[in-house]
């Protein structure tokens, strides 16, 4: 994209948060509660949204958006003001005009501190916040005062401005801090997805560089073998095949370091199982969305720990429950238990699908099993519950299937001391 038409985008994005800002904080404001007799000083809701958006999309020009605020404000209140029968010009510049100090200063305040630095700091934040809304108020009450010819601020008058000061400020940043682990979390489950999938993926890979890594020796073998009967043709072409064989091993080598080195990152963390049950839920109940299937997932725990091996675990439990929506026609319950079984975990996953047939039990963990195919009759790649068994394997863990008259059952036993997070 071409700067200049970046800058003019950006430029417009810009215009567009400062309108917007001017124009949800003149309307919210309306919404107030008067403190003093008559309506010369209001504590409305207008600051907590300008303050609100002034944290989620911060302001290119904090001074520029609390001046054009300010303005917008004052005249969005005269307008309101011209609604009644007595309405006087100067009367309403003189009780609406104070209001502009109130938006100027802290967005001053602001433009002072670089908020972006503060949003790890919440309670620092609130208190600044909270400084930039007394001083705020205060001036604005003493130029209204000024102008009005009223009582100044005694100090009953203050400790009220200080006391809603401190309350709004805390409750924008507390809201704020809400929003924001809110999208963590949401972010957080989408990784944790990918990881669990490339997790699964890298054993699949190594898996198969076990079989290239026997190909290669098999073609170099057969080359050795031909050249000793003086076969050059077929011998060189055996020697071609080993050398791409080993170069498809190098590739593959390279593209399993970098998917180690992301699984091994992201293993570093810890989650409670039930927080893994629980995204596991969340992203099955989107799948189920997504295949137009309207199925009832239901979890219910009696043990719980801290573990840092919630990648294997997520591709384990997702392959299963994704097995179990698949399996489900139109409409059905998936169930999940979580409990502890001599000193193990025990996972038990029932569904209400079409079931496994009983002879095919033996071999649905061999690579290649599916009953699945697609519009066009092509089958599934059917790698999904090999992998379960990878993963297993690699956490001392076994499944056992129990097939129902509708339905299956899947129990995954996991010895405790593979998965629970070891206290350094």
């Amino acid at each position: 994209m071409p700067k200049k038409i970046f800058n003019q985008k950006l430029m417009r994005s810009n215009i567009t948060a400062l309108v917007l800002t001017a124009v949800l904080t003149a309307v919210v404001g309306e919404f107030k509660v008067i403190p003093f007799s008559g309506e010369v000083f209001r504590f409305g809701m207008g600051s907590i949204v300008y303050f609100l958006l002034f944290l989620i999309r911060p302001p290119a020009s904090p001074i520029l958006t609390g001046f054009v605020t300010g303005i917008t404000v004052v005249c969005f209140r005269l307008l309101m003001d011209m609604r009644l029968e007595a309405f006087n010009i100067f009367a309403s510049l003189n009780n609406h005009l104070p209001t502009f100090l109130f938006y100027f200063l802290f967005a001053l305040g602001v433009s002072i501190i670089n908020i972006e630095k503060y949003k790890t700091f919440p309670l620092l934040l609130g208190a600044c916040a909270a400084l930039f809304d007394f001083v705020g108020n205060s001036a604005e009450f003493l130029m209204r005062d000024l102008l009005l010819h009223r009582g100044g601020l005694n100090v009953k008058d203050l400790a009220l401005v200080s006391g809603v000061a401190l309350f709004r400020s805390y409750f924008v940043v507390g809201l704020y801090s809400s929003i924001t682990i809110s999208e963590q979390k949401k972010r957080m489950q989408e990784m944790l997805g990918v990881g669990s999938e490339l997790y699964a993926e890298t054993l699949y890979l190594q898996k198969s560089m076990n079989h290239i890594e026997q190909i290669t020796a098999s073609s170099h073998d057969l080359y050795r073998k031909l050249k000793k009967e003086n076969l050059l043709t077929l011998s060189v072409q055996a020697l071609a095949i080993a050398q791409e064989i080993h170069e498809v091993k190098k590739d593959s080598q390279r593209i399993l370091s970098g998917l180690s080195k992301i699984t091994n990152v992201k293993r570093h963390d810890a989650f409670l199982l039930s927080e893994l049950l629980g995204f596991v839920v969340t992203a099955n109940e989107k799948y189920s969305e997504l295949l137009n299937k309207t199925i009832t997932l239901r979890l219910s725990a009696t043990v719980d720990f801290e573990t840092d091996q919630h990648i294997p675990l997520l591709a384990l439990l997702n392959n299963l429950t994704a097995n179990a929506v698949e399996s489900i026609a139109d409409t059905g319950e998936i169930d999940f238990e979580l409990y502890e079984d001599e000193e193990r975990i025990c996972i038990k996953i029932k569904d209400s699908g079409k079931g496994i047939a009983k002879e095919d039990v033996p071999i649905i963990f061999e690579p290649g099993y599916t009953t699945k195919f697609n519009d066009r009759g092509v089958a599934a790649t059917g790698i999904g519950l090999s992998h379960v068994q990878e993963i297993l394997q690699t956490l001392e863990g076994r499944i056992q299937i129990e097939t129902l008259g509708k339905g299956t059952i899947f129990y995954v036993w996991i010895p405790i001391h593979t998965i629970r997070k070891r206290v350094e």
